[in-house]
């Protein structure tokens, strides 16, 4: 049954190879060379964590311990419609059948891995039954590569980072301004976190670089570099995604029209020092994507 149902989900999100367009050559320069477009959007899930690679027996974050989801996107691509972005706070509370009280979202990946984030993801948001359909889990080592192999990235910060901690062995040093970051520099900027209870403010953080990163997937630069790049982090990401697929979102990506949409879920004001988030509770489902 699993290689059955397999098949039929891949023949509905993508063609067939031989369905690939008769008629015109294309151009060098045409997303549709890299590979032919998902049929329906496909709703991917994106979870980056605090390892340094897969497999890390410690997240190398603070407290230490084994590896969280350190930040989760739900991206829906379609090569028709504009590119929609979900970031999902790390930090809401949710409470499994049987545990007395609740724990941060991120935690469920060391419990249960990709099935239950997606479960728990799917029910928060209001997704429809079986999606999200595909999904990426990219430690920091994968996200520098991402960065340094689309040949850094552009962003412009409000406000300047300084920070060392010794017992990560770790620093932040960003100037505000417009400025090229490459991966390190990159993963400075999403990891900053001096506060606990500045989440917030590190997804807007994060929010920059994935508008930076999606500039540059659609920069002119973008269909020669992403094969290669596919190729690279091939051992370095975990994900469902076959190659064709792969290559299929991207130029779905680099054909959307533009702005991408990113949007945030909408949550309850904080009660005095918690550090759990709720979603608010006067919201209906689904709470995305945007329609």
């Amino acid at each position: 049954m699993g290689i059955g149902v397999t098949g039929w989900l891949m023949a509905t999100l993508w063609p067939k190879p031989d369905r690939v367009a008769a008629g015109a050559p294309l151009s060098a320069n045409q997303p549709e060379t890299l590979a032919p477009f998902p049929e329906v959007p496909v709703t991917v899930l994106v979870i980056g964590v605090d390892a340094d690679r897969l497999g890390a027996a410690s997240n190398q974050a603070a407290p230490k311990g084994p590896p969280n989801a350190d930040a989760l996107l739900l991206l829906r691509i379609a090569a028709q419609e504009p590119l929609q972005v979900l970031q999902i706070p790390t930090e809401l509370g949710v409470q499994l059948p049987g545990e007395e009280n609740p724990g941060r979202l991120a935690q469920l990946w060391r419990r249960g891995g990709v099935s239950l984030l997606s479960d728990a993801i799917r029910d928060i948001v209001g997704l429809q039954q079986g999606d999200p359909k595909r999904y990426v889990v990219m430690p920091r080592a994968a996200l520098r590569r991402l960065v340094d192999g689309l040949g850094e990235v552009e962003v412009v910060l409000s406000d300047s980072y300084k920070r060392q901690d010794k017992t990560q062995n770790y620093t932040v040093m960003l100037q505000a301004g417009r400025q090229r970051l490459n991966g390190a520099q990159a993963e400075q900027l999403v990891r900053h976190l001096p506060d606990p209870k500045a989440v917030p403010q590190r997804r807007q953080r994060q929010n920059i670089l994935v508008e930076g990163l999606i500039e540059k997937v659609q920069a002119p630069s973008g269909i020669e570099v992403i094969p290669g790049l596919v190729n690279q982090l091939n051992t370095e990401v975990e994900t469902n995604l076959s190659r064709s697929e792969q290559l299929s979102l991207a130029a779905a990506i680099i054909a959307s029209p533009e702005p991408v949409r990113i949007s945030r879920l909408p949550l309850a004001e904080r009660a005095g020092e918690q550090t759990l988030r709720q979603i608010d509770a006067g919201v209906s489902l689904p709470l995305w994507p945007q329609r």
